[in-house]
């Protein structure tokens, strides 16, 4: 559930840093799609989104490595009774804040961060203006700012379904949970024979060995 904790990190990051700019950071969930008038009273505010995955390449020859460029949005909002200049720049008082501002702090707040998961550094790209309207005598001012990530994804081998297993570590939990279709692990590697070819001599008589590359899970010797 990768995409879900960094959605997770990145509002916990911003509810931290942006402290008391916004009223509270709280993943998206429809609110500007609706009536805007509704969301008035929770701004100063923003939102966090994933906004999809642009692009994907292969990391190894095999095809089984995936480096995957994903892209999370935050949405940043304010309202203003004077102007809609007003909601862009602030005012004199600590409440208006002014979506420059939130903008700005976004950006510093996130750009190089990583959030201690196994992703690469966040990269600002585009702000784009998604309101700047009026609403019931308030001038309301709303953009969202995108973020890129890379990860890595693992590619089940060709034939193969996701593996049983009981780990909640598991890269395939969900599929263990859901009572997807599965595939038994491959068994462990315990010992390799290796048989030493000495020219001139009759194969039947080459010195063989057995390497032990692992013990059993009772720490005994296979075998």
């Amino acid at each position: 559930m990768l995409i879900t904790d960094i959605e997770n990190a990145l509002t916990d990051r911003l509810r931290r840093g942006l402290g008391e700019m916004v009223w509270d950071v709280t993943s998206y969930a429809g609110e500007l799609d609706d009536d805007i008038g509704k969301i008035i009273h929770r701004l100063p505010g923003a939102w966090v989104t994933f906004g999809g995955i642009v692009k994907t390449e292969p990391y190894s020859l095999s095809r089984q490595k995936w480096k995957t460029t994903g892209r999370f949005v935050v949405v940043v909002g304010d309202y203003n009774t004077r102007n809609e200049e007003s909601t862009r720049h602030g005012g004199t008082n600590l409440n208006e804040v002014g979506t420059n501002l939130l903008v700005e702090s976004v950006r510093r707040l996130i750009t190089g961060q990583d959030l201690g998961l196994k992703i690469k550094e966040f990269t600002p790209g585009r702000v784009r203006t998604l309101f700047n309207t009026s609403v019931e005598e308030k001038a309301v001012s709303v953009f969202a700012c995108e973020f890129d990530t890379v990860w890595m994804e693992n590619a089940l081998e060709n034939g193969r379904w996701p593996e049983r297993s009981n780990s909640q570590d598991s890269p395939d939990v969900a599929f263990n949970v859901y009572r997807g279709e599965l595939s038994d692990p491959y068994p462990d590697l315990l010992r390799v024979g290796m048989r030493y070819h000495q020219p001139g001599n009759p194969p039947a008589d080459d010195p063989t060995d057995l390497v032990e590359v692992r013990k059993k899970e009772d720490g005994t010797n296979q075998g």
